[in-house]
This record gives structure tokens, C-alpha cells and sequence, in this order.
């Protein structure tokens, strides 16, 4: 694979789950470290990406509000929060996540919605303020500058005192193997915790993250209830997932 092929490669991956590290891209491109640190170190002088010990990040980073000029897959992503935003009904108790597809979500709620959201990221949290109707619990502990999420034992003990109606999760990959899957460890144990605190477990995933998989299990596919795609519902790329026996929107 020549340079220019392999920058595209890894500017698609991070634009497709805002972080990539390092040691994937070795393996997936089937380069050694030095080749991928030199590419990284390339596009974050290009101002492409933001790079971190172990890899890099996508610049939506380095933000706690989200431009939907910048949001990649924005059309997709909206769909999806409008699908999303249905679910909710007055008086529900609901954790979520953090990252773009959340965010467009929060953007979608009715104005004359009456719920309770919780969330410890801080971008969604912003969002959630704007709403005329809605509370906002915000869940505390130690903040990550790289996912602008909260984590640690206090966050996961604070979840896991909570009873939800529904979890929605943002995915980072998902395939009907391997569940959901991610590359942050800290997000993980979050959002294992929010499952095991829900009576309902919603997806967003963008098609585009269908099939995919990242290094580290959230979740096996018997725990989702719910999967929101931009796709129809009888797209025959999520039918093992109505095979599965979740529910496909």
C-alpha cells in the first residue's frame, strides 16, 4: 500500500471511530510501528488529526460542542437521532453515552418532552441544557480529555445506583460475532455499566460501523434490544440482526 493510500486509510478509521491506535493499524495495513508513527506524525502536522501517545484522534476532540459542518456522516447521523428521539416518552429515566450520534439525538428531542436525561459526557451534556423540559443529571468523576467523558470507580458506582428505561448507547463497531465493541478501555467499563443499569439497551450506529470490530468486548449481541441505523429496518445488511431477535429501526 503506498503512503497516500495508507493517510487515506487511517483518516478514514479515525473519522469512522474518532480514535484509532497505533497497533491496529499496523496489523490491518501490515506495516511496522515506525511506518505508522511517521504517517501519524505527517497528518497531525497537515493539522488532520490530533496524535497521542499510541495513536490519534479525530479533531471533534477537541471540542465540547459539535459544528455540523465538522461531524462526519452528518446526514446519516441525524437520521438516526431523529429515529432515536422517538423512543423517549415523558417521564422515562435515560442514560447515555457521549460522541456525534448522541449529540445529534439530544438535538432531536421534542421541546415539549418532560424526561430525565444522565450522561457524563460533557459535549452531550451542553446539548441536553439547551432543552426547555428536560433534567439533567450529570454524572461525576474523572474527566478524559480524550473522549470529554467521565470515568472511574465513582462514575461507575453512581450508574450503577441507577434504574434507567432506557440505555442509548453511541457505537463505536458492532457486528453479530462479537457484540459491540470499542478502543477505549475507560469508555468500555462505562458503558458496561450503564447496560447492566437499564431495563432497554438502544444502539446508534451509523451503517457505515455495521460489521466492524475494535479490539475490546462492550457487550455480546443478546444484550441489545434496539438497533438504530440510517438504513430501512428489512436492508439485508441488518438482517442477523433481526435474526438475532433485536429490534431494528
Amino acid at each position: 500500500m503506498l503512503k497516500k493510500e495508507r493517510q487515506a486509510f487511517i483518516l478514514h478509521q479515525i473519522n469512522l471511530h474518532n480514535r484509532v491506535l497505533s497497533a491496529n493499524l499496523c496489523q490491518e495495513i501490515n506495516v511496522s510501528e515506525d511506518t505508522i508513527r511517521r504517517d501519524l506524525q505527517e497528518l497531525a502536522e497537515e493539522g488532520k488529526i490530533i496524535k497521542v501517545h499510541g495513536g490519534a484522534l479525530s479533531h471533534s476532540f477537541n471540542h465540547t460542542s459539535y459544528p455540523s459542518t465538522n461531524v462526519y456522516s452528518h446526514t446519516e447521523k441525524k437520521i438516526i437521532g431523529q429515529k432515536a428521539a422517538k423512543l423517549v416518552e415523558d417521564g422515562m429515566f435515560v442514560l447515555t453515552t457521549g460522541g456525534t450520534t448522541i449529540v445529534e439525538l439530544a438535538r432531536c428531542l421534542p421541546p415539549q418532552l418532560k424526561a430525565t436525561f444522565i450522561s457524563g459526557s460533557i459535549p452531550v451534556v451542553l446539548e441536553y441544557m439547551y432543552h426547555p423540559m428536560i433534567d439533567v443529571i450529570v454524572i461525576g468523576d474523572r474527566v478524559s480529555k480524550n473522549s470529554k467523558l467521565t470515568f472511574g470507580g465513582e462514575a461507575i458506582t453512581k450508574i450503577k445506583q441507577i434504574k434507567s428505561d432506557l440505555c442509548i448507547l453511541g457505537v463505536n463497531a458492532i457486528d453479530s460475532v462479537n457484540g459491540i465493541t470499542d478502543n477505549d478501555w475507560d469508555v468500555v467499563q462505562i458503558k458496561q455499566a450503564m447496560i447492566e443499569s437499564t431495563q432497554k439497551v438502544v444502539c446508534l450506529s451509523i451503517a457505515e460501523k455495521i460489521n466492524s470490530c475494535q479490539p475490546i468486548q462492550v457487550c455480546g449481541i443478546n444484550k441489545i434490544d434496539i438497533l438504530i441505523t440510517e438504513l430501512p429496518p428489512d436492508d439485508p445488511l441488518l438482517k442477523p440482526y433481526v435474526d438475532a431477535g433485536i429490534l431494528v429501526l
